[in-house]
């Protein structure tokens, strides 16, 4: 899952889980998997070259050395190694409460987090309505809202589809960029 907007675009190595859950579901394959299915969609569907990719770490600080937990030092990190020993370059593990500061974010095509909350709280405050939904490693696109279906506000005229046009903006662009 990626969700994409002109501010910043964010990949999640896992979504709708407990928070509980996720440093057990953290792993050093599904890790690589994740972040190269981000990177070829960044080259093949968006038209990136040589994406730049940023990995927040899992705890705060990105565990400061393991003061604060091992995902950083015993998945993130060696994943990392992996990954630039087969050409990918990602930076990483970062602290998430400065990696999406306008100063750091701009180094980066996307960034990736390891929990659906670390990523879509950032890109939903700078820019929610506008943000795509990308369903990433499919052989075609598919884009949708950022959003759940609100069906509190059917009929009530009280309803934005901002959100709708930037996903079909964003389909249009990625197949711009595979043909």
């Amino acid at each position: 899952m990626m969700l994409a907007s002109q501010m910043v675009r964010i990949a999640l190595l896992t979504t709708h889980e407990a928070i509980q859950d996720v440093p057990s579901l953290l792993n050093q394959v599904d890790t690589i998997t994740n972040i190269r299915i981000t990177y070829q969609t960044m080259q093949q569907q968006m038209g990136i070259p040589n994406p730049r990719l940023a990995l927040c770490g899992l705890n705060p600080h990105a565990g400061e050395q393991g003061h604060f937990g091992r995902e950083e030092i015993d998945i993130l990190a060696p994943a990392l190694k992996v990954l630039a020993e087969q050409g990918i370059e990602v930076d990483g593990p970062l602290p998430a409460d400065t990696l999406f500061s306008a100063d750091m974010r701009q180094h980066y095509d996307a960034i990736v987090c390891c929990y659906h909350d670390q990523g879509l709280i950032p890109i939903k405050a700078l820019s929610f309505g506008d943000t795509v939904n990308i369903t990433l490693g499919l052989p075609f696109i598919r884009t949708s809202v950022d959003h759940g279906t609100a069906l509190n506000r059917a009929g009530t005229g009280n309803i934005s589809y901002t959100s709708l046009i930037a996903a079909i903006e964003m389909a249009q662009s990625q197949y711009r960029s595979i043909t």
